[in-house]
C-alpha cells in the first residue's frame, strides 16, 4: 500500500497485517512493515503504538527520541525501541528506512535484553543477515501469496538471535561474563569452584559478581552450580549403574550425605528413591 503521510515519498510502501489467534499465542509476528523514503522535515511523535519497532536506516539520518535521550541513527543503524512507550523521530534532511513493527509472547523479554547490551540505537559489522530478513518479510506481503505465520516468526527469531549474539567491543559485557562462567561451570562442575575464583575470571568483586550474574541466570553463581551437579546426578541415575556414592564424587559432592540431602532439597526424594521410581 502506499503512505497517506505527509513528507513520505509516493514511492514508499507498507503491509498491515492483523495476525491469528494462533499466532498471537506462540509467535512473533509482524503487524505493520514496510519501506520507506522519508522526505526533509519529516517528524512523528506518538504516546503510545502497541507494538515494537526494528529499523535499519539504509541511508540518510534521523534524530530518535526515546525514554528523554536524544539519539542520532546515521546509515548502517538499527533503530529498536518499545512502542508502548512515548517516542518521536525526526530528521531535516530526510533518510530512507527498512522497517518492522512486531510483537509476539516473548517480545519484551527478547527486547530488554538486547538493548541491555546493544542500547535501542547500534550498527553491526555485517548487517546483511538482518536486512535480508527484514526485505524477507516484506516481500512475503508484497508478493501476495499465502502468508505462512510460522516463518514470518522464523524471520524474526533470526533477526534477535543475530542481535543478540553480537557482542560489543567491550570488555565483559553482563551476558558475555555469565555465558564465559556458565561455561566453565558446565566443564568443571565436578571439581571445587569458589565463588572467589569466578568473580576474578569476571573481573568483578565477589559482591559485584553475585549481583551481576544472578541478574542475567536468575540464579546466584553458588544455586547455578548445584543445579548443573543435581541435573547430572538426575541423569546419572537414570541412565547408569554407579553406585550413589560413586555419583556423588562424579558429580562434585564432598561426601555422601551432603549429596543426599541436596538431592533431597531439590527433588522432594533422596537419590535410592528417585533411581527406585525411574525404574533402575
Amino acid at each position: 500500500m502506499k503512505s497517506c503521510e505527509n513528507r513520505i515519498s509516493p514511492a514508499s510502501k507498507y503491509y498491515a497485517y492483523s495476525p491469528s489467534l494462533t499466532a498471537q499465542q506462540m509467535f512473533f509476528y509482524p503487524l505493520y512493515t514496510g519501506r520507506f523514503i522519508y522526505e526533509s522535515g519529516y517528524s512523528l511523535r506518538r504516546d503510545r503504538y502497541d507494538s515494537f519497532l526494528l529499523m535499519y536506516v539504509i541511508n540518510g539520518r534521523l534524530t530518535l527520541e526515546f525514554e528523554n535521550v536524544s539519539r542520532q541513527a546515521a546509515a548502517g543503524s538499527f533503530v529498536f525501541i518499545d512502542c508502548y512507550q512515548p517516542h518521536a523521530y525526526s530528521s531535516e534532511s530526510g533518510w530512507e528506512g527498512l522497517w518492522c513493527h512486531f510483537d509476539g509472547p516473548s517480545a519484551r523479554a527478547y527486547y530488554h535484553t538486547i538493548v541491555s547490551h546493544l542500547g535501542c540505537v547500534f550498527s553491526l559489522p555485517d548487517p546483511q543477515p538482518v536486512i535480508d530478513r527484514l526485505t524477507a518479510i516484506l516481500q512475503a506481503f508484497q508478493d501476495g501469496g499465502t502468508i505462512r505465520e510460522p516463518l514470518l516468526s522464523k524471520y524474526l527469531t533470526d533477526i534477535l538471535t543475530v542481535f543478540l549474539l553480537h557482542s560489543p567491543d567491550r570488555p565483559h559485557s553482563c551476558g558475555s561474563m555469565a555465558e564465559e562462567i556458565i561455561t566453565y561451570i558446565n566443564e568443571h562442575f565436578a571439581e571445587d569452584i569458589p565463588v572467589s575464583r569466578l568473580a576474578r575470571m569476571a573481573g568483578l568483586s565477589q559482591y559485584h559478581f553475585i549481583r551481576t550474574f544472578k541478574k542475567e541466570t536468575g540464579y546466584t553463581p553458588h544455586e547455578y552450580l548445584v543445579n548443573t551437579r543435581i541435573s547430572t546426578a538426575r541423569y546419572l541415575l537414570k541412565n547408569s549403574r554407579l553406585s550413589i556414592k560413586d555419583i556423588c564424587f562424579h558429580t562434585g559432592f564432598s561426601c555422601e550425605s551432603v549429596f543426599c540431602s541436596a538431592f533431597k532439597k531439590h527433588m522432594g526424594v533422596p537419590p535410592a528413591q528417585y533411581r527406585a521410581q525411574s525404574g533402575e
